[in-house]
Protein backbone atom coordinates (compact mmCIF):
# COMPACT_ATOMS: atom_id res chain seq x y z
CA UNK A 1 0.00 0.00 0.00
CA UNK A 2 1.82 3.09 -1.22
CA UNK A 3 1.42 5.89 1.33
CA UNK A 4 2.21 9.57 1.79
CA UNK A 5 0.99 12.46 3.94
CA UNK A 6 -1.30 15.09 2.38
CA UNK A 7 -3.83 17.45 3.97
CA UNK A 8 -6.12 17.75 0.95
CA UNK A 9 -6.11 17.07 -2.79
CA UNK A 10 -6.06 19.79 -5.40
CA UNK A 11 -8.86 18.93 -7.83
CA UNK A 12 -8.04 18.89 -11.54
CA UNK A 13 -8.96 22.05 -13.49
CA UNK A 14 -12.42 21.91 -15.02
CA UNK A 15 -12.73 21.43 -18.76
CA UNK A 16 -15.39 23.00 -20.96
CA UNK A 17 -17.11 19.66 -21.59
CA UNK A 18 -17.02 18.45 -17.97
CA UNK A 19 -20.37 17.57 -16.37
CA UNK A 20 -21.71 19.91 -13.67
CA UNK A 21 -19.82 19.64 -10.38
CA UNK A 22 -21.41 17.88 -7.39
CA UNK A 23 -23.76 20.11 -5.44
CA UNK A 24 -25.68 19.88 -2.17
CA UNK A 25 -28.41 21.95 -3.84
CA UNK A 26 -29.35 18.87 -5.90
CA UNK A 27 -30.20 16.84 -2.79
CA UNK A 28 -33.90 16.73 -1.82
CA UNK A 29 -34.72 18.07 1.64
CA UNK A 30 -34.32 15.37 4.29
CA UNK A 31 -37.51 14.19 6.01
CA UNK A 32 -37.81 14.60 9.79
CA UNK A 33 -36.67 11.05 10.62
CA UNK A 34 -33.43 11.57 8.67
CA UNK A 35 -32.80 14.92 10.32
CA UNK A 36 -33.25 13.28 13.74
CA UNK A 37 -30.92 10.47 12.69
CA UNK A 38 -28.36 13.04 11.64
CA UNK A 39 -28.52 14.61 15.10
CA UNK A 40 -28.05 11.19 16.75
CA UNK A 41 -25.23 10.13 14.42
CA UNK A 42 -22.30 11.63 16.42
CA UNK A 43 -23.56 10.08 19.66
CA UNK A 44 -24.12 6.67 18.05
CA UNK A 45 -20.70 6.77 16.37
CA UNK A 46 -18.98 7.67 19.64
CA UNK A 47 -20.75 4.82 21.42
CA UNK A 48 -19.81 2.32 18.71
CA UNK A 49 -16.15 3.39 18.90
CA UNK A 50 -16.17 2.78 22.67
CA UNK A 51 -17.69 -0.67 22.01
CA UNK A 52 -15.29 -1.52 19.17
CA UNK A 53 -13.21 -4.69 19.47
CA UNK A 54 -10.62 -3.41 16.99
CA UNK A 55 -10.02 0.18 18.07
CA UNK A 56 -10.62 3.24 15.92
CA UNK A 57 -7.87 3.37 13.31
CA UNK A 58 -8.62 4.77 9.82
CA UNK A 59 -7.01 1.59 8.44
CA UNK A 60 -7.99 -1.33 10.73
CA UNK A 61 -5.72 -4.33 11.07
CA UNK A 62 -6.81 -6.74 8.34
CA UNK A 63 -5.84 -9.77 10.43
CA UNK A 64 -9.23 -9.44 12.16
CA UNK A 65 -11.00 -10.27 8.88
CA UNK A 66 -10.15 -13.75 7.48
CA UNK A 67 -12.56 -13.27 4.55
CA UNK A 68 -10.13 -10.75 3.04
CA UNK A 69 -7.78 -13.56 2.01
CA UNK A 70 -10.70 -15.45 0.46
CA UNK A 71 -11.63 -12.53 -1.80
CA UNK A 72 -8.01 -11.81 -2.71
CA UNK A 73 -7.48 -15.47 -3.64
CA UNK A 74 -10.46 -15.28 -6.00
CA UNK A 75 -9.62 -11.91 -7.55
CA UNK A 76 -9.16 -13.39 -11.03
CA UNK A 77 -12.63 -14.97 -10.90
CA UNK A 78 -14.15 -11.67 -9.77
CA UNK A 79 -12.23 -9.73 -12.42
CA UNK A 80 -13.49 -11.99 -15.21
CA UNK A 81 -17.12 -11.41 -14.21
CA UNK A 82 -16.53 -7.68 -13.75
CA UNK A 83 -14.99 -7.43 -17.20
CA UNK A 84 -18.04 -9.06 -18.76
CA UNK A 85 -20.68 -6.88 -17.07
CA UNK A 86 -18.71 -3.62 -17.21
CA UNK A 87 -17.72 -3.80 -20.86
CA UNK A 88 -20.07 -0.89 -21.63
CA UNK A 89 -19.80 1.60 -18.78
CA UNK A 90 -22.67 3.65 -20.21
CA UNK A 91 -24.90 0.72 -19.27
CA UNK A 92 -23.84 1.09 -15.62
CA UNK A 93 -25.68 3.77 -13.60
CA UNK A 94 -23.94 6.80 -12.21
CA UNK A 95 -24.33 6.97 -8.44
CA UNK A 96 -25.56 10.56 -8.76
CA UNK A 97 -28.43 9.32 -10.93
CA UNK A 98 -29.69 6.53 -8.68
CA UNK A 99 -28.95 8.04 -5.26
CA UNK A 100 -30.01 11.68 -4.77
CA UNK A 101 -28.13 11.88 -1.46
CA UNK A 102 -24.80 11.26 -3.24
CA UNK A 103 -25.16 14.27 -5.52
CA UNK A 104 -23.05 16.49 -3.27
CA UNK A 105 -19.98 14.29 -3.88
CA UNK A 106 -20.69 12.30 -7.05
CA UNK A 107 -19.88 14.08 -10.34
CA UNK A 108 -22.54 13.33 -12.97
CA UNK A 109 -21.55 10.27 -15.00
CA UNK A 110 -18.11 9.90 -13.38
CA UNK A 111 -18.65 7.61 -10.37
CA UNK A 112 -20.59 4.52 -11.43
CA UNK A 113 -21.72 1.56 -9.35
CA UNK A 114 -22.80 -1.95 -10.31
CA UNK A 115 -24.69 -3.22 -7.27
CA UNK A 116 -24.83 -6.82 -6.15
CA UNK A 117 -26.01 -6.07 -2.61
CA UNK A 118 -26.95 -2.71 -1.10
CA UNK A 119 -27.75 -2.43 2.62
CA UNK A 120 -28.73 -6.09 2.64
CA UNK A 121 -30.93 -5.86 -0.48
CA UNK A 122 -29.79 -8.13 -3.31
CA UNK A 123 -30.01 -6.99 -6.92
CA UNK A 124 -31.04 -10.36 -8.31
CA UNK A 125 -30.36 -9.62 -11.99
CA UNK A 126 -26.85 -8.34 -11.27
CA UNK A 127 -26.12 -11.26 -8.94
CA UNK A 128 -27.26 -13.66 -11.67
CA UNK A 129 -24.88 -11.96 -14.12
CA UNK A 130 -21.99 -12.35 -11.62
CA UNK A 131 -22.88 -15.65 -9.91
CA UNK A 132 -19.42 -16.54 -8.61
CA UNK A 133 -18.77 -13.06 -7.24
CA UNK A 134 -22.21 -13.01 -5.63
CA UNK A 135 -21.53 -16.40 -4.04
CA UNK A 136 -18.18 -15.20 -2.70
CA UNK A 137 -19.48 -12.01 -1.11
CA UNK A 138 -22.39 -13.94 0.43
CA UNK A 139 -19.76 -15.75 2.54
CA UNK A 140 -18.48 -12.50 4.06
CA UNK A 141 -19.64 -12.25 7.71
CA UNK A 142 -21.63 -9.13 8.50
CA UNK A 143 -22.02 -8.14 4.84
CA UNK A 144 -23.93 -4.91 4.29
CA UNK A 145 -23.15 -3.94 0.68
CA UNK A 146 -21.12 -5.21 -2.26
CA UNK A 147 -20.75 -3.55 -5.64
CA UNK A 148 -18.26 -2.71 -8.36
CA UNK A 149 -17.21 0.90 -7.87
CA UNK A 150 -15.98 2.61 -11.05
CA UNK A 151 -14.06 5.89 -11.30
CA UNK A 152 -13.53 7.11 -14.85
CA UNK A 153 -10.54 9.33 -15.76
CA UNK A 154 -10.59 12.80 -14.26
CA UNK A 155 -12.92 11.94 -11.36
CA UNK A 156 -12.56 13.82 -8.09
CA UNK A 157 -14.75 12.84 -5.15
CA UNK A 158 -14.46 15.78 -2.73
CA UNK A 159 -13.94 15.33 1.02
CA UNK A 160 -16.79 13.44 2.67
CA UNK A 161 -17.59 10.98 5.45
CA UNK A 162 -19.64 7.80 5.67
CA UNK A 163 -22.95 7.17 7.42
CA UNK A 164 -21.94 5.20 10.51
CA UNK A 165 -19.01 3.74 12.44
CA UNK A 166 -20.95 0.48 12.51
CA UNK A 167 -19.47 -0.27 9.06
CA UNK A 168 -16.01 -0.73 7.63
CA UNK A 169 -15.33 -0.50 3.90
CA UNK A 170 -12.98 -2.58 1.77
CA UNK A 171 -11.82 -2.15 -1.83
CA UNK A 172 -10.52 -5.13 -3.81
CA UNK A 173 -8.43 -3.84 -6.71
CA UNK A 174 -9.93 -5.16 -9.95
CA UNK A 175 -8.56 -2.68 -12.50
CA UNK A 176 -5.94 -0.19 -11.32
CA UNK A 177 -4.37 2.46 -13.59
CA UNK A 178 -0.71 1.90 -14.42
CA UNK A 179 0.19 5.27 -12.89
CA UNK A 180 -1.02 4.20 -9.45
CA UNK A 181 0.34 7.26 -7.69
CA UNK A 182 -2.03 9.44 -9.76
CA UNK A 183 -5.09 7.42 -8.78
CA UNK A 184 -5.36 7.68 -5.03
CA UNK A 185 -7.43 8.14 -1.90
CA UNK A 186 -6.76 10.41 1.09
CA UNK A 187 -8.07 9.26 4.48
CA UNK A 188 -7.51 12.04 7.04
CA UNK A 189 -3.95 12.99 6.00
CA UNK A 190 -2.70 9.64 4.72
CA UNK A 191 -2.78 8.97 0.99
CA UNK A 192 -2.97 5.43 -0.39
CA UNK A 193 -3.20 3.84 -3.83
CA UNK A 194 -4.89 0.62 -4.86
CA UNK A 195 -3.21 -2.61 -5.96
CA UNK A 196 -4.78 -5.23 -8.19
CA UNK A 197 -5.75 -8.43 -6.34
CA UNK A 198 -5.26 -6.74 -2.94
CA UNK A 199 -7.80 -5.39 -0.49
CA UNK A 200 -7.61 -1.95 1.09
CA UNK A 201 -9.66 -1.80 4.30
CA UNK A 202 -10.61 1.54 5.86
CA UNK A 203 -13.14 3.33 8.04
CA UNK A 204 -15.07 5.68 5.76
CA UNK A 205 -16.38 7.73 8.70
CA UNK A 206 -12.99 9.44 8.68
CA UNK A 207 -12.75 12.37 6.28
CA UNK A 208 -11.65 11.05 2.90
CA UNK A 209 -11.56 11.96 -0.79
CA UNK A 210 -10.60 10.26 -4.05
CA UNK A 211 -8.82 11.49 -7.17
CA UNK A 212 -8.17 9.75 -10.49
CA UNK A 213 -5.77 11.90 -12.52
CA UNK A 214 -4.95 9.15 -15.02
CA UNK A 215 -6.44 8.41 -18.44
CA UNK A 216 -7.57 4.95 -17.26
CA UNK A 217 -10.64 3.76 -15.38
CA UNK A 218 -10.28 2.44 -11.84
CA UNK A 219 -12.53 -0.46 -10.78
CA UNK A 220 -12.74 -2.00 -7.32
CA UNK A 221 -15.10 -4.44 -5.68
CA UNK A 222 -16.39 -2.46 -2.71
CA UNK A 223 -17.47 -4.66 0.20
CA UNK A 224 -18.93 -3.03 3.30
CA UNK A 225 -19.15 -5.05 6.53
CA UNK A 226 -20.19 -4.59 10.14
CA UNK A 227 -17.51 -3.52 12.58
CA UNK A 228 -16.75 -6.09 15.32
CA UNK A 229 -18.23 -4.63 18.51
CA UNK A 230 -19.34 -5.81 21.94
CA UNK A 231 -22.96 -6.65 22.80
CA UNK A 232 -24.23 -3.15 23.60
CA UNK A 233 -22.55 -1.85 20.46
CA UNK A 234 -24.36 -4.47 18.39
CA UNK A 235 -27.70 -3.47 19.92
CA UNK A 236 -27.32 0.30 19.49
CA UNK A 237 -25.60 -0.05 16.12
CA UNK A 238 -28.24 -2.49 14.95
CA UNK A 239 -31.07 -0.10 15.82
CA UNK A 240 -29.34 2.74 14.00
CA UNK A 241 -28.68 0.52 10.97
CA UNK A 242 -32.33 -0.55 10.90
CA UNK A 243 -33.28 3.11 10.70
CA UNK A 244 -30.76 3.78 7.93
CA UNK A 245 -31.86 0.73 5.94
CA UNK A 246 -35.50 1.87 6.00
CA UNK A 247 -34.72 5.54 5.43
CA UNK A 248 -35.25 7.51 2.25
CA UNK A 249 -31.45 7.56 1.83
CA UNK A 250 -31.40 3.81 1.18
CA UNK A 251 -34.88 3.32 -0.26
CA UNK A 252 -34.41 6.02 -2.92
CA UNK A 253 -31.10 4.46 -3.96
CA UNK A 254 -32.68 1.00 -4.03
CA UNK A 255 -35.52 2.17 -6.28
CA UNK A 256 -33.06 4.12 -8.42
CA UNK A 257 -30.94 1.04 -9.09
CA UNK A 258 -33.99 -1.14 -9.81
CA UNK A 259 -35.66 1.37 -12.14
CA UNK A 260 -32.62 2.84 -13.88
CA UNK A 261 -32.32 2.33 -17.63
CA UNK A 262 -29.47 3.58 -19.83
CA UNK A 263 -30.08 6.44 -22.24
CA UNK A 264 -30.93 5.19 -25.75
Amino acid sequence: MAEQIVERFTPPPRQADDPPPPSSALIPKRPLILRVGRKLQPWVNDFIVRQSKIGNDPFPDQRHFPWIKMLEANADVIRAEAKAVLEDLNAVPSLAEVSPDHRRIAPAGKWRSYFLVGYGYRHEANCAACPRTAALVSKVPGLNSAFFSILVPGTHLPPHTGVTKAFLTSHLGIQVPREREKCRMRVVNRVVSWEENRILLFDDCFDHEVLNETDETRIVLLVQVKRPVRLLGRIIGGLFLWGVKHSRFVQDARKGVQNWTPDP
